[in-house]
């Protein structure tokens, strides 16, 4: 069964479809998840979708076009909150700080996930060990850990896109060794991880749901709206 709604193909634990589904989340636009096996991939996401990856979002297809997909996760957290941005992630009374928060976000996914792939498959890298991968994470770590020693948030005390992009990849590195994270010298990086890590939207998104197979019943996301955003 299919519904009215635009399509999100997730996978609930990879960070580009959690910042998805947290802007999704935090506009409270209705969409039909479609939870995504990476080694089952679904023939539709395929179809819609040449670069087979998560997530993708397609929108529903009107009298005089076609269906539209957008395949970045960036692409998509923009789609939602230009049409319904209820804690101003988007900063719209203050363009010039839009600067900052794209270059956080630009920053974060074409060098530190870089970093960080070779950190957590290592592995798969074996030019150097671990920990040289590592340090070359610290350097966003350290940037990110002075900013936050300024004021609660990435870009000020008001939660921003930055954060709600940045999140789930910080989440990701710490998860690689939390007992090295968390007894590293990153006491105020630590704090906002914590701090996303235990609000009602990131609780609410991570919510585990079957794989979804043709012919299945349409999962509304979000099924209810969030608190304690950030």
């Amino acid at each position: 069964m299919t519904s009215d709604h635009p399509v999100l193909y997730s996978f609930r634990r990879c960070p580009y479809a959690i910042r998805a589904r947290l802007a999704i989340a935090c506009s409270g636009l209705p969409v039909e998840l479609r939870e995504v096996v990476l080694k089952d991939k679904p023939a539709a996401m395929l179809q819609a979708s040449p670069k087979a990856t998560v997530p993708v979002l397609v929108l529903s297809a009107s009298a005089e076009k076609k269906a539209r997909v957008i395949d970045e996760s960036r692409d998509i957290m923009r789609w939602a909150l230009r049409q319904s941005d209820p804690d101003n992630w988007l900063c719209r009374d203050n363009p010039d700080l839009l600067w900052q928060v794209e270059g956080l976000i630009q920053e974060n996914d074409f060098v530190f996930k870089q970093h960080l792939d070779r950190y957590k498959y290592f592995e798969r890298h074996p030019n150097h060990p671990q920990n040289y991968y590592r340090e070359q994470c610290e350097v966003t770590l350290i940037k990110l850990e002075r900013l936050l020693q300024q004021h609660n948030f990435l870009t000020g005390d008001h939660c921003s896109l930055a954060d709600i992009a940045i999140f789930p990849f910080i989440r990701q590195f710490a998860h690689v060794d939390r007992d090295w994270f968390y007894a590293a010298p990153y006491p105020c990086l630590q704090r906002w991880l914590d701090h996303h890590l235990q609000s009602q939207l990131f609780i609410g998104v991570m919510k585990k749901y079957p794989q979804w197979k043709e012919g299945a019943e349409a999962q509304l996301f979000p099924e209810t709206t969030h608190g304690n955003r950030g």
